[in-house]
């Protein structure tokens, strides 16, 4: 069904469905959009499995045949420039053909990006493909549309590509259709991301434009969620003539489901759309608020994502397009997509959603963002019915592992059973930890380089890194010595330099919390540690580089003892073992720390927080 070098579907544009009662529906896929990928061939949650598992999925129901295929295009450098700088459209059109070096240096300056030689094709196609079945779409050539894309968009900024996406798909669409097609009679579009991050890069380039209506709902948790700032609060509206066109609904807590997205709907998005009256609507459609999500962390499910569509299909004479943003656990991205499809060809009604409650944050969530958008939208200035609002969830409940939504992975299931089991064993007597003082004879670990290396390469342990260390070729620099863009200095590396026997990500139900703002290798900045008193509706996504417990100690070293010698391990056996059983730590370790861990800002617990959350468990 493939052909080479033009679209990824068939081209059949012409063919259109013979049955009056069906609607046209668009659907883009092309398989040169997969050629963006990591450059080391490292695992990655946005890899080209995404868009693949969802055409598959597609074609086993029988979609494709059922819609009008449409071959992707490139998007042009002046529909780009609406929304992006000419440096940032610059950068992206020549990165694939940079050294390959270059285009890592480039890669480690921005936040959360890889770039290899299809990164340009994939972006230009990508961006382009959303202009195209909008196009259509505002013409009544189509009903509605799906855009199966990617990289996805909704992060990159006017003059920065962040969170996984170069150029912005869903902003470049809407600029296009009312800055460049007048004639389509487009003047009020609503953007409704409910992909779990906030559209940082969207909201941005609409921030004082009447004409667009962004909504997002996102997991925000007073911005310790990605992209990790407040721009996704619920008091950021608009200003200017834009001003209460901006709307944000920032969960406070994951886990949230569908009853928390239709009291959403419901109460906010409606309402507002009903007066907005958009003539066009365009869904940042990400999946990754799906159950089982990796980086998520929330419950949606496919029939959950098909309600809130089929309520979106009440406005602008159900001219919708969806273009896709995230979504990384590959069952659920592909049973989700499948179940809007099978909206925007009006399949079958769909029924309401079962009997279940939202959260009681949610319900203080929406109660908040009426409150503050009252001003612009009447329809939201009457208070929640108290009967209404008296409908809510239990509280969060602790999860056994058997529980989790990662239940199909057997090695977190290990981690977590030991992790948390450990933590258990652990937590409760730090909370009243006394540090061991060692003087004197007691002082038992004071041993040569050589026994100390031999003792400690016997034992594996997994290093959990987050943010600066996730990439492979900056860990590495630990371990084999160098220095890569944005370290402050060059890393000395371990005495043993062979490279991490594996490498795994994996999602643990712990929270993070950032115990520095400047470290000797990196300069000012955060550095994430997990924290074992959070609990399984927390998420964090890492990636696991299992090594000796003496590269370990080199890697502890070099990161937080300036100017360090190598002649005594920072962390040993002892060590270890008297974490896990005994729930305390020599105070050398501390004292040896104390530059770069800002021991007076950290408390004792945090401090071994720091340490017990580095040791994983060999799986």
């Amino acid at each position: 069904m493939m052909e080479e070098g033009s679209g990824g579907g068939r081209s059949n544009y012409n063919r259109m469905n013979d049955a009056k009662n069906e609607r046209r529906v668009g659907l883009i896929y092309d398989q040169r959009m997969c050629k963006h990928r990591t450059p080391y061939g490292d695992d990655h949650p946005e890899k080209p499995d995404r868009i693949t598992v969802i055409w598959n999925k597609l074609e086993l129901a029988g979609i494709p045949q059922r819609c009008v295929i449409l071959n992707a295009k490139e998007a042009k450098d002046e529909y780009i420039c609406a929304v992006h700088s000419k440096n940032h459209v610059n950068l992206i059109r020549n990165i694939s053909s940079k050294e390959y070096s270059k285009r890592n240096r480039i890669a480690s300056k921005l936040n959360s990006i890889y770039l290899n030689e299809g990164s340009s094709e994939s972006a230009y196609l990508a961006a382009g493909s959303v202009i195209e079945v909008a196009e259509k779409v505002a013409k009544g050539e189509l009903n509605s549309a799906f855009a199966i894309v990617r990289p996805p968009g909704h992060h990159a900024e006017y003059d920065e590509a962040m969170g996984f996406c170069l150029f912005n798909n869903i902003a470049i669409a809407a600029s296009f259709l009312l800055d460049q097609r007048p004639e389509l009679g487009i003047n009020k579009i609503l953007i409704v991301d409910w992909d779990v991050h906030h559209g940082n890069g969207t909201q941005k380039t609409f921030w004082s434009d009447p004409r667009v209506l962004f909504f997002s709902v996102h997991r925000h948790e007073f911005g310790r969620f990605y992209p990790a700032n407040f721009d996704g609060f619920y008091t950021m509206v608009g200003e200017g003539p834009g001003a209460g066109y901006n709307i944000n609904v920032p969960w406070e807590n994951g886990r949230c489901g569908d009853a928390d997205y239709l009291a959403v709907w419901d109460h906010v998005l409606v309402p507002v759309a009903k007066e907005f009256n958009p003539d066009i609507i365009l869904v940042s459609a990400g999946f990754d608020a799906a159950f089982g999500d990796p980086l998520g962390g929330c419950r949606l499910t496919p029939h959950g994502y098909s309600v809130l569509l089929k309520k979106l299909m009440d406005f602008a004479q159900g001219r919708i397009v969806l273009a896709l943003e995230g979504g990384y656990n590959l069952d659920s991205l592909a049973n989700s997509a499948l179940a809007c499809m099978e909206v925007l060809l009006e399949d079958k009604p769909i029924s309401e959603l079962s009997e279940a409650y939202p959260f009681e944050s949610t319900w203080r969530v929406i109660q908040a963002v009426r409150q503050m958008l009252s001003a612009y939208w009447p329809t939201l200035a009457d208070k929640l019915p108290t009967k209404l609002t008296d409908q809510k969830a239990p509280p969060h409940i602790l999860l056994s592992s058997s529980e989790s939504d990662d239940e199909d992975d057997d090695a977190s299931k290990i981690i977590s059973k030991d992790l948390v089991q450990a933590v258990e064993d652990v937590v409760e007597p730090i909370l009243n930890l006394k540090i061991e003082d060692y003087h004197g004879n007691e002082v038992k670990n004071e041993v040569n380089s050589a026994l100390w290396r031999s003792k400690l390469s016997k034992t594996d342990i997994w290093y959990a890194g987050f943010g600066s260390n996730m990439w492979k070729s900056r860990f590495l620099c630990y371990i084999e010595g160098g220095q890569v863009i944005g370290m402050k200095k060059l890393c000395s590396g371990s005495v043993d330099r062979n490279p991490p026997k594996e490498t795994r990500w994996k999602t643990f139900p712990h929270r993070l919390f950032f115990g520095r703002d400047f470290t000797q290798t990196w300069g000012p900045g955060g550095v994430a540690f997990l924290d074992p008193r959070s609990n399984s509706e927390d998420k964090a996504y890492m990636c696991l580089y299992k090594i000796t417990l003496e590269q370990f100690n080199d890697v502890l070293l070099q990161e937080n003892v300036p100017d360090h010698d190598m002649n005594s391990p920072l962390f040993d056996l002892n060590a270890l073992d008297s974490i896990l059983n005994e729930g305390s730590i020599p105070v050398e370790a501390v004292k040896r720390g104390v530059p770069s861990l800002r021991w007076k800002a950290l408390s004792r617990e945090r401090f071994l927080y720091v340490l017990l959350a580095k040791i994983m468990l060999t799986p």
